[in-house]
């Protein structure tokens, strides 16, 4: 529960403080997929996953979160994946194998955030969260909540995270007309 470091203003020669209640235990994550189509407006689904840190409670997103995206966009799909351990399963390589008739996913290398267009969207987050201190997870995930649901109406942002990454919306008709990607 650590805010993202930003700018601040203190007197002259003294550190700003910020004070925080809370125990520190618990979490949000997020997943989210960005979509492309040429010719359609951009689109970005997220989900989210609160960890309370109870005892056998799950710390993360299963593979089975993951598709989502198939049934939320109702296109052909390519996942562009980093080596989350999440993303190496067994199960979900079984089910990429199984449904290739609609699903694709291109595997990135270990490290390359500037080759995902989702870092883009993950970067705005941690932008608009700088500074801010949460008094708990409840209002830490109100917040992300609240962020989050600003992005999908507007589309240029969404498209801004596309350039950097050097791929391109051409369509072809050997390969799925959208680009997603998930992180």
């Amino acid at each position: 529960m650590r805010p993202p470091r930003g700018r601040t203003w203190a007197p002259r020669g003294r550190r700003p403080l910020v004070r925080v209640r809370g125990r520190g235990t618990g979490r949000v994550n997020v997943a989210g997929v960005l979509c492309y189509r040429p010719g359609d407006r951009s689109r970005f689904f997220y989900v989210l996953h609160l960890y309370r840190g109870r005892w056998g409670e799950p710390k993360a997103f299963s593979w089975r979160r993951y598709r989502m995206t198939h049934l939320r966009s109702g296109a052909p799909v390519v996942w562009c994946w980093d080596n989350l351990n999440v993303h190496l399963t067994r199960e979900l390589t079984d089910f990429a194998a199984e449904h290739q008739d609609w699903l694709r996913i291109v595997q990135l290398p270990r490290y390359a955030p500037e080759l995902n267009p989702a870092e883009g969207v993950w970067s705005l987050l941690t932008r608009y969260l700088a500074d801010f201190a949460a008094a708990d997870l409840a209002h830490l995930t109100r917040v992300v909540k609240r962020k989050l649901k600003k992005i999908p109406y507007r589309p240029h942002l969404i498209d801004g995270c596309l350039p950097p990454t050097g791929l391109t919306m051409e369509p072809d008709t050997a390969t799925p007309a959208d680009i997603t990607s998930s992180s």
